[in-house]
């Protein structure tokens, strides 16, 4: 970006808990980008968001943040089954867009998304923060590099404890479950560190209540022929893991929470030749993630999480709910 250059001036729809950690904070700073204004649906608690963060604008409506000619692009931290709405309306108000994993409620949305994405010139972006982390980059590397030979399995897992029922997370009304909160970060490792997109075999899931799942399990199949296996919870008895495994023909690869890299790490990798256990900078995911979205804002650069590949994901997003029994999930 130039000196002259103006901000790319973000809006945020929802109060959401997410939005310090993923945006504000980031934001801070920065010359690039400013956080402009924020939308709830009280006119209390956007006011009272905006003064705690230091956002000069407060909208007690969503459209009239994403109606506002002075934001370029817009955030969207909404539930589920909320995104796609959002998207559309911000994409038709010409702004770019910057959306909370899963980026839809299904794939079929997701497509609808992308096609508009591709007629636009806005930047969609899914915001899975921890594509963009130098450790993720540096696993795709090393797979692609041929250390570990031929690819023959891939295991991720997204397990974190959310025993508060009542969350949204579980509400099957606003696209809730693990597979669509938690899982959708195993599914996109698995897609991303396994080469491709898979077919799903089997899964199986432990339910919250008839439609909801609390846990999920799935048993992949690679074109290439290798085989894989996700798993996911939000209250399992695995409480807490977030890891990736990589097995190919003459070793393997570990990475121990790849998702918040920033917090701790560990990547391994084990091959005839050795061990060698490689660490990053603790620069947080979400500031990479911005400068990901600033620079597709501003410089037309790619990026990694684009509709086309959330659309990817939430056909096996899909194809897992399918394959355990369960509805897919539908927009709010």
């Amino acid at each position: 970006m130039s000196e002259t250059a103006a901000p790319v001036r973000i809006g945020i729809l929802g109060a959401a808990r997410i939005a310090p950690l993923a945006l504000i904070k980031p934001a801070k700073g920065r010359g690039d980008v400013v956080v402009a204004a924020v939308a709830a649906r009280e006119e209390e608690r956007a006011a009272a968001f905006a003064t705690r963060h230091g956002i000069g604008t407060a909208y007690s409506a969503y459209e009239d943040l994403i109606a506002d000619p002075e934001l370029d692009a817009v955030y969207i931290p909404l539930p589920n089954g909320l995104h796609g709405k959002w998207i559309r309306a911000a994409l038709d108000a010409g702004k770019h867009v910057l959306c909370e994993k899963p980026f839809t409620a299904n794939a079929a949305e997701a497509a609808d998304i992308a096609q508009r994405a591709a007629t636009s010139d806005r930047v969609v972006m899914e915001a899975f923060h921890y594509r963009y982390h130098p450790l993720a980059l540096r696993v795709e590397e090393t797979i692609a590099s041929g250390e570990l030979g031929k690819l023959q399995h891939v295991e991720t897992a997204m397990c974190f404890p959310l025993p508060k029922f009542s969350d949204i997370r579980y509400n099957y009304a606003l696209a809730g479950g693990a597979t669509m909160d938690a899982g959708c970060y195993a599914i996109h490792m698995a897609r991303i560190f396994g080469g491709g997109t898979p077919e799903v075999v089997s899964a199986q899931a432990k339910l919250q209540d008839g439609q909801v799942d609390r846990a999920m399990t799935a048993e992949l199949r690679y074109p290439a022929g290798h085989t894989g296996r996700i798993r996911c919870s939000m209250w399992s008895t695995s409480l807490l893991e977030m890891s990736a495994r990589v097995v190919g023909e003459h070793g393997e690869l570990r990475v121990f929470n790849p998702v918040l890299p920033q917090l701790y790490h560990r990547l391994t990798v084990r091959t005839v030749k050795g061990k060698r256990v490689e660490r990053f900078p603790r620069r947080a995911s979400y500031d990479y993630q911005l400068d990901a979205f600033a620079g597709a804002v501003l410089r037309g650069e790619p990026v990694k999480t684009s509709p086309q590949d959330a659309v990817e994901n939430m056909t096996v997003i899909d194809a897992v709910y399918r394959a355990a029994g369960l509805p897919v999930r539908e927009p709010a």
